[in-house]
């Protein structure tokens, strides 16, 4: 079968259809594994959809990350136009390949650690309750995301770079602006003045940290080295969006998203409340079964690739649908059923291969302490809405919600 079949095309970034994508998905798995529609800034777009095949092209040299790496010089001339002010940000690990992509990963590495992450256990147990305190503070429904979910994250990573406290307000406004961009259009432009003061923000805060290192992660950023090797300013300052973006959009999503299936589930959400020590494997099953990032950021074929009896065309844009692969009934028995007991789970959440997402550890520790957190704190927990009425964010590789209006309850969910 090729790519080009009769199955109705959708659009991806559609509310409607990030409320429940996974049919779309299964019917792709079972009928055209490899499946192309005009999806992304009109490009052609191959989505990948089994998890074999998209664990192959996370890992598959086949795939560049950088369009200049694989598109012809006729297909470049025609690849969207990015605004010159934001060309700085395409110096992140999301947007290169090796050997640049070996050299910054290795001096990221340097500076985000597995014990800095650890480190923070603590930090992010506390400030839960703080949040949740002042949840249950105000009295009735409140939204999660709003009073939990988007701050938890924001602050900590605020905390992690060493952005001053007298500083948080302002950064979290331009952080809640870039996270909250979405699929683009008028939105998004409207958001640019406050991402340019976000970027400036961050080259001031990495020439300052050049002439006085502090105990945070710009500081460390600062002064990796390699021998002779160390980050540029443009570099540190991709670095950091990178870790907004990726890092902490999928914890936003995880907590929230998690929240809501366990609210649907409440058996799952019993047994965590029963056994808080299952939340190791709970959140695993959490990212498998709500897939924070729907699908991989853009690769692009370095030559003629076939897939699954399909061929894509070199230079074209691929994405691997991460949320199709976990919901994989030839990998996950029973895949559609959220199980916090299930072990072998080899989701692809955080990506696989020399791209797997740094910030990994940072989303699950925070994910299994908020979780925790909140299950312990309102162990009545239910939503404020019927779950129909609840808006999904317009997103191209994301899926979470707008806003999770609950209320502490009366009653056990369920």
């Amino acid at each position: 079968m090729t790519g080009l079949n009769p199955i109705q095309p959708v659009d991806l970034t559609s509310p409607a259809f990030k409320a429940n994508p996974f049919p779309f998905y299964a019917t792709l798995r079972q009928h055209a594994p490899v499946y192309a529609l005009k999806a992304f800034r009109g490009q052609m777009t191959w989505l990948v959809t089994r998890y074999d095949d998209v664990a192959m092209v996370l890992r598959s040299e086949d795939f560049a990350k950088d369009m200049a790496n694989a598109k012809t010089p006729e297909q470049l001339r025609r690849a969207p136009w990015m605004p010159p002010m934001f060309k700085p940000l395409t110096r992140s690990l999301l947007f290169l390949d090796p050997p640049d992509h070996t050299r910054l990963r290795a001096l990221v590495h340097k500076a985000f650690t597995p014990r800095l992450v650890e480190q923070m256990r603590d930090e992010v147990h506390t400030l839960a309750h703080q949040l949740l305190d002042a949840a249950l503070a105000r009295g009735g429904p409140f939204d999660l995301i709003e009073s939990y979910a988007l701050p938890l994250p924001i602050t900590l990573i605020g905390r992690i770079l060493g952005v001053p406290a007298q500083d948080n307000d302002r950064f979290h406004r331009w952080t809640q602006a870039f996270v909250t961009i979405g699929a683009g259009g008028i939105g998004a432009m409207l958001k640019v003045p406050a991402i340019m003061q976000l970027m400036n923000y961050l080259r001031r805060l990495i020439r300052e940290r050049a002439h006085s290192p502090q105990d945070d992660l710009i500081s460390a950023l600062v002064q990796a080295r390699e021998d002779d090797d160390q980050l540029t300013e443009d570099e540190i300052v991709a670095m950091t969006f990178l870790l907004l973006s990726a890092g902490h959009e999928t914890t936003v999503n995880l907590i929230a998203s998690g929240t809501l299936a366990l609210l649907e589930n409440p058996s799952q959400w019993h047994l965590l409340q029963e056994d808080p020590a299952l939340i190791r494997t709970g959140v695993e099953e959490l990212l498998r079964f709500v897939s924070p990032a729907e699908t991989a950021t853009e690769r692009y074929a370095r030559r003629n690739v076939e897939i699954a009896g399909t061929t894509i065309p070199r230079g074209e844009l691929v994405l691997a649908v991460i949320a199709s692969a976990n919901r994989d009934e030839s990998r996950f028995p029973a895949a559609d059923t959220l199980d916090m007991t299930r072990q072998d789970n080899k989701h692809l959440a955080f990506g696989q291969g020399i791209h797997y997402c740094v910030g990994a550890p940072l989303s699950r520790l925070e994910g299994q302490v908020a979780i925790n957190a909140l299950i312990e704190r309102m162990p009545r927990l239910r939503l404020a809405v019927p779950p129909e009425a609840l808006r999904w964010r317009s997103s191209f590789v994301l899926r979470g919600l707008i806003a999770l209006p609950v209320t502490p309850g009366r009653e056990r969910p369920g």
